[in-house]
């Protein structure tokens, strides 16, 4: 196992060993030594090579975290076929077996990937172009540009780089996207476009900004066609959230160009990225959504609920998952005030069906639209009366408040305790969070999680630390921290727990 250079304190940098290894070193991260291992073995998807048993892998001398009810540190452990077969220490393994891969971790430390508990980050493959959701880990905008030319590498001539969601400018020391010319000094033979968050704004290359011209110089393909309008310096506008515009617009176009096989292409490049950070198990809480036809305002969120998931189905279909992923459905875009979507998820789907690489979960991140109060209190006796999980969120006192009283009166009717129901806490900061909310919830056998991307679009320091944090943290109600990727917020995880 090669050494990996020590990396800058908001970027973490991947590379795969073994069965499925991810290594990395990172100054501020709190390992001991200085490398950290992300254990990341997958359940088998294929058989065995032809040519006789896959090879074992063996990794000693290291420190290895089993995070048992123990928490036991093992300094050795083995991985056949894609699971952990055994750990123990240097005095237990003996002889390695015929066929084993050996690796001396030199006394570097050993944790299981990661799980993200919150995100929504199968909707990637709907982003149209080649998708670089590595440009997120970037901390400069000269590092950005080595990115996009490394994509340029591996992208056909001709072909769309796009990063879509997370490329928002605080990620980068500059606080700003990268000009026309900067593009075109990473990328100049093959068009660009960055998207911030969910409605723009967004920047693009030279071959970009020809391409959104002569869109915007022809007959409009849409009657609610606005225009790109892209400036000299490769700057495109943010759109309305409800009527869309110039960033919006350029979705629509791309979008219009984009082929089945491209959605199973980036489903694969988000799970190879997810997997080189360590991050190998997502439960994700799918979009917003946007019903109807292909349309100029849909955002990055805007994808079709009923064709969402095809390109994953598929891709598991033909053995090719390379991570676990559940994801929940969510009603947030829901038109219909007797909550008729909600009704046929109850009715035609199942809660956790599926296999180990791909199932279903429950019912969020929304029953209901988030502003419709008494729609949400009918959708929560739904959920609750069918047995299915339910995730809600709160991103202030008055939120959480409300919440928990809907939470407790279904409670009284349908018994939801053993449901393993959520509540998403959101917002610039948690203060509004106590320990009386806390043990309510805990008594109905509801968790949170914690929202940690707050810092990606704020500059305040208090709204990713205080005593709301560790009020939480130190509470023992099920917990977990989550980063909102990848509209609004960096996949990679690192970032949030450094910062």
């Amino acid at each position: 196992m090669r050494n990996i250079p020590t990396i800058s304190r908001r970027k973490f940098l991947g590379v795969t060993a073994g069965a499925g290894m991810a290594v990395a070193a990172g100054r501020s991260l709190p390992t001991s030594p200085a490398d950290l291992v992300v254990l990341a073995a997958q359940a088998p998807q294929a058989a065995p090579p032809a040519g006789g048993p896959a090879q074992d892998l063996m990794l000693v001398n290291g420190r290895i975290h089993t995070m048992d009810a123990r928490n036991t540190v093992a300094s050795t452990v083995t991985v056949r076929n894609g699971r952990i077969a055994a750990v123990g220490t240097a005095a237990q393994r003996g002889a390695p077996p015929p066929n084993t891969q050996v690796i001396d971790l030199r006394g570097r430390t050993v944790v299981p990937g990661l799980i993200e508990t919150h995100l929504h980050g199968m909707d990637t493959a709907d982003r149209p172009g080649y998708h670089a959701l590595d440009v997120e880990s970037a901390t400069s905008i000269r590092e950005a540009q080595e990115v996009l030319a490394a994509h340029r590498k591996t992208v056909p001539e001709g072909q769309w780089i796009t990063a879509v969601g997370a490329a928002h400018p605080n990620l980068w020391g500059e606080h700003r996207f990268p000009t026309l010319k900067e593009l075109d000094d990473a990328v100049p033979d093959r068009p660009v476009l960055l998207y911030q968050g969910f409605n723009g704004a967004a920047a693009t290359n030279t071959l970009g900004k020809k391409f959104f011209d002569a869109a915007d110089a022809a007959p409009p393909l849409h009657p609610d066609y606005k225009g790109v309008h892209v400036s000299e310096t490769g700057a495109i506008a943010q759109s309305n959230a409800m009527t869309g515009g110039p960033s919006t617009n350029t979705l629509y176009l791309l979008r219009r160009l984009q082929k089945f096989e491209d959605k199973k292409q980036n489903a694969l490049r988000t799970m190879a990225y997810s997997t080189s950070l360590g991050l190998t198990t997502w439960l994700d809480k799918s979009t917003i959504y946007a019903l109807g036809p292909l349309h100029p305002c849909q955002g990055s969120a805007g994808v079709d609920p009923y064709r969402a998931h095809d390109s994953w189905n598929e891709l598991h279909n033909e053995g090719r998952m390379s991570m676990r992923v559940q994801f929940d459905f969510t009603c947030f875009a829901e038109r219909d005030p007797e909550n008729l979507m909600l009704k046929e998820y109850l009715k035609n789907q199942l809660p956790f069906f599926g296999d180990d690489m791909l199932r279903t979960g429950g019912i969020g991140e929304w029953p209901a639209p988030a502003a419709a109060v008494e729609q949400t209190r009918a959708a929560q006796r739904l959920v609750a009366e069918a047995r299915w999980r339910c995730d809600n969120d709160a991103s202030n006192l008055g939120a959480l408040t409300r919440l928990v009283e809907q939470i407790e009166a279904v409670n009284k009717e349908f018994d939801i305790t053993s449901l393993r129901w959520n509540v998403n806490l959101l917002g610039g900061g948690v203060g509004w969070v106590t320990t009386d909310f806390l043990d309510r919830l805990q008594a109905m056998g509801c968790s949170v999680q914690i929202s940690a991307n707050n810092w990606v679009n704020s500059s305040n320091p208090d709204v990713v630390s205080g005593q709301a944090y560790r009020t939480i943290n130190q509470h023992p109600i099920h917990k977990s921290l989550f980063s909102n990727a990848t509209h609004i917020s960096p996949l990679n995880p690192w970032m949030h727990i450094d910062e």
